[in-house]
């Protein structure tokens, strides 16, 4: 049998369609659209990881407890209007956030892996518990911001999980 009479077997005996079967069919997929309309909520959670030497830096997993409406801070700008941003940086300010202490990438004698183990176990724990909660991970980015020479002792390693949920 040829490929094109295969599928043959399975079309309509005829061409005239009921224009009611038609209706109803569209009414459905109409419904299914409709239905799979989903709205997510975001959460994201922000890994600092110090790599500065010596283990002097600070390292922490932050998480905002507030929320922010990014429109009450926002200016549009253009040719016509150019008005700055005035917002207040108190307003901005969230002070309501969840901060676990992670460990440094580096003491003393140099990288300490056992440190960079153990933040992968709280950041695995931190993941786990939003999973718990019904957040999706979406996606992951980072950054680095390391040493440029011997007079920055400053550096770096951040890390955004960015989660979904469906919107309640």
């Amino acid at each position: 049998m040829r490929f094109a009479n295969y599928f043959r077997i399975f079309a309509p005996k005829s061409s005239n369609t009921n224009p009611m079967k038609k209706f109803f069919l569209f009414c459905l997929a109409l419904v299914g659209f409709v239905a799979t309309a989903q709205t997510y909520e975001f959460k994201v959670v922000t890994a600092v990881e110090s790599v500065v030497p010596s283990g002097m830096g600070r390292s922490r997993l932050i998480s905002a407890n507030d929320e922010r409406n990014y429109k009450d801070f926002t200016t549009t700008r253009s040719e016509d209007g150019d008005e700055r941003n005035k917002s207040d940086r108190d307003e901005i300010r969230v002070k309501g956030f969840d901060e676990t202490k992670l460990l440094n990438f580096f003491n003393i004698g140099g990288i300490r892996f056992q440190n960079i183990a153990a933040n992968d176990a709280l950041i695995t724990s931190k993941l786990n518990a939003m999973s718990e909660e019904g957040w999706e991970l979406a996606f992951v980015t980072s950054g680095v911001e390391s040493n440029s020479g011997k007079d920055d002792s400053t550096g770096l390693f951040i890390t955004r999980f960015v989660f979904k949920r469906l919107k309640k």
